[in-house]
């Protein structure tokens, strides 16, 4: 006596586990994904390049995008916390000290990090240092978008946190340009100003490596990767927000006309 099986019954018909990307092919995948969508194509970046931004814009970018920067040093606590691996959060623990300073021995001074040289440069376009710390003119959509990248981090495992880091393949390109962009346009600005911009350029290089291998080395199934994929899209996603949000009372190509803010704008 036979039985007919079901589809559902039949083995031959269960779903098959996805075998994983090689290597090549998963580095491959990100660096598409993160190309296509990095923020350096954002009509207000394109624009600042171009030397298109008046020193008001430039401002606002800088007074908005020290919220961000603010973010990194927390986001980056957070996925210290997640490790069991002393050798790995000895590692990754320089990237708080890269943007927080690190206390200097026997004077008891700390080092310089990159939130001081981010209010330096405030203060080369002219903001006040107080303005810039305060977060206190922040607009809400720049706020939301990089609490929105805390919460990420804070609610994903260890690799996918580490993979949405992963935009630092693009940064050293893009701060290149502009260092160069900022000396050719912006000549107000002091070369003190950009120290942040060129200290980024070989730590963000460092610092791709380190995470793509430890990604590449801990994302081991289909499922895996590809949530680490999309979380390096949810980072593109909130730095263009950012810029969005930034963009708003500017007048770029590419964009809709703002509305009219006048001399407020930084301020509210």
């Amino acid at each position: 006596m036979t039985t007919s099986e079901s589809p559902g019954e039949n083995p031959a018909n269960e779903t098959r586990v996805r075998p994983a990307l090689t290597p090549e092919a998963f580095v491959e995948c990100l660096r598409n994904e993160g190309a296509t969508r990095y923020h350096d194509q954002h009509p207000f970046h394109v624009a600042m390049h171009e030397g298109a931004l008046s020193r008001d814009d430039l401002a606002r970018w800088v007074l908005n995008r020290y919220y961000y920067q603010t973010r990194i040093p927390i986001k980056d606590a957070l996925i210290v916390a997640k490790s069991e691996d002393r050798a790995f959060r000895r590692t990754w623990i320089r990237r708080i000290h890269d943007h927080d300073g690190a206390q200097g021995e026997g004077d008891g001074n700390a080092n310089e990090g990159g939130l001081e040289q981010w209010v330096r440069l405030g203060q080369a376009v002219g903001l006040a240092a107080d303005d810039v710390t305060s977060c206190r003119h922040v607009l809400p959509g720049v706020r939301f978008a990089c609490d929105g990248y805390v919460s990420l981090v804070r609610e994903s495992s260890l690799v996918v946190a580490v993979a949405s880091s992963l935009t630092e393949f693009f940064a050293p390109d893009l701060m290149s340009r502009r260092i160069a962009a900022w000396e050719r346009h912006y000549p107000f600005v002091e070369a003190a100003g950009l120290d942040y911009f060129r200290g980024r350029v070989p730590r963000a290089r460092r610092d791709s490596q380190e995470a793509i291998a430890f990604v590449i080395d801990n994302a081991r199934t289909r499922d895996v990767q590809e949530a680490c994929v999309a979380a390096l899209i949810r980072k593109t996603e909130v730095l263009w927000h950012l810029l969005d949000c930034v963009a708003a009372p500017t007048r770029v190509p590419g964009l809709p006309p703002p509305p009219t803010l006048g001399k407020q704008a930084l301020t509210t």
